[in-house]
């Protein structure tokens, strides 16, 4: 697979931006089982504790906990469509990113800021304010351009790399729901 250049990335941004900023569908649900195995789900249950049932990511260390271990608001990562699309290209290629959740939605700082709820079938997420970048994994699947491109200042404030969010109420979710702002805690 080519690397697009950043010329080629940045000229994705128009269309990134109109993205539909109060509901979006919900693309692509990725579980990790373990580490580089990723499974396409039609369908995945999301829960307090766990984040997506049989996902990784509770077996994950974090340099950002104090003990450690798999940090809380770090349970789920949202990508847009939009983006994961402009940098890997073929929708096989997306679970690449290493994210479980793909929307097609405006997830900029300025529209989904930390403590925003977002409705996902019978579930609701929490967006948190841990920050989501790109790194070594990131540059050798979509390359160097590509982690410049969503860890610039711009790609930071649109969140071009994405958002970490906690499950606040568990349901299930399916390819194809509808993923709608619910509210604002802080």
């Amino acid at each position: 697979m080519k690397h697009l250049t950043m010329a080629e990335l940045e000229a994705g941004l128009d269309d990134i931006r109109s993205a539909p900023k109060d509901e979006g569908v919900l693309e692509l649900i990725v579980r990790r089982p373990r580490t580089g195995v990723r499974e396409v789900l039609d369908a995945g249950e999301l829960d307090v504790r766990e984040g997506l049932v049989g996902d990784s990511w509770k077996d994950r260390s974090s340099s950002r906990s104090a003990d450690g271990r798999a940090h809380p608001d770090m349970q789920l990562n949202i990508m847009s469509a939009r983006v994961v699309a402009l940098v890997a290209g073929d929708k096989e290629r997306w679970p690449l990113a290493g994210d479980q959740l793909f929307v097609d939605m405006d997830l900029s700082e300025e529209n989904i800021p930390p403590g925003t709820r977002l409705a996902l079938g019978s579930a609701v997420v929490e967006v948190t304010s841990q920050p989501h970048t790109g790194c070594g994994k990131f540059v050798e699947r979509f390359g160097l351009d590509a982690m410049k491109f969503v860890n610039s200042a711009l790609g930071t404030q649109l969140h071009l790399r994405g958002i970490c969010a906690r499950v606040v109420r568990p349901g299930v979710i399916r390819v194809g729901d509808v993923a709608r702002k619910a509210e604002v805690t802080s």
